[in-house]
């Protein structure tokens, strides 16, 4: 028998394990809770993610949210479908530094069925917010 911890780490390690050798895996998000109303992640600021100034890129923020919101329309999909970003909308409040971890918060706007919407707020360790991103998946039906 596994305790309840156990049992809600299990699916956080099989994502984890699911993209660690592509893109998400690269990029090093970290998985923290996996549900169809709310998907989290975080990520640590590497020197290799930054720009000039040792602040985490805009691309990498983008890619933290797509990559959440692709995520959490995946664990929605009925078997055998697939999920693509089709849009994609981006604000940039503050920088993340070097060395600091930045958090990803996904929660849906609309659930349809072609469509998913997500809105996901990235946040620093302060929980101060960092970006906010708009996001649209198609589901894919085979």
């Amino acid at each position: 028998m596994t305790s309840h911890q156990d049992q809600h780490q299990e699916p956080l390690k099989a994502m984890e394990e699911r993209l660690k050798h592509l893109f998400p895996g690269l990029l090093g998000i970290e998985w923290t809770k996996l549900d169809p109303e709310h998907v989290q992640a975080r990520l640590l600021v590497r020197a290799e993610l930054c720009t000039v100034g040792n602040s985490l890129h805009g691309g990498a923020f983008m890619a933290l949210a797509d990559t959440v919101g692709a995520v959490a329309t995946f664990i929605q999909l009925p078997k055998g479908a697939r999920t693509t970003t089709i849009e994609s909308k981006t604000n940039f409040m503050r920088g993340a530094p070097v060395g600091s971890f930045v958090q990803a918060d996904t929660r849906p706007l609309h659930r349809g069925r072609s469509t998913h919407v997500w809105e996901t707020r990235i946040t620093d360790e302060a929980g101060k917010l960092c970006a906010t991103v708009t996001q649209t998946q198609m589901v894919l039906l085979q």
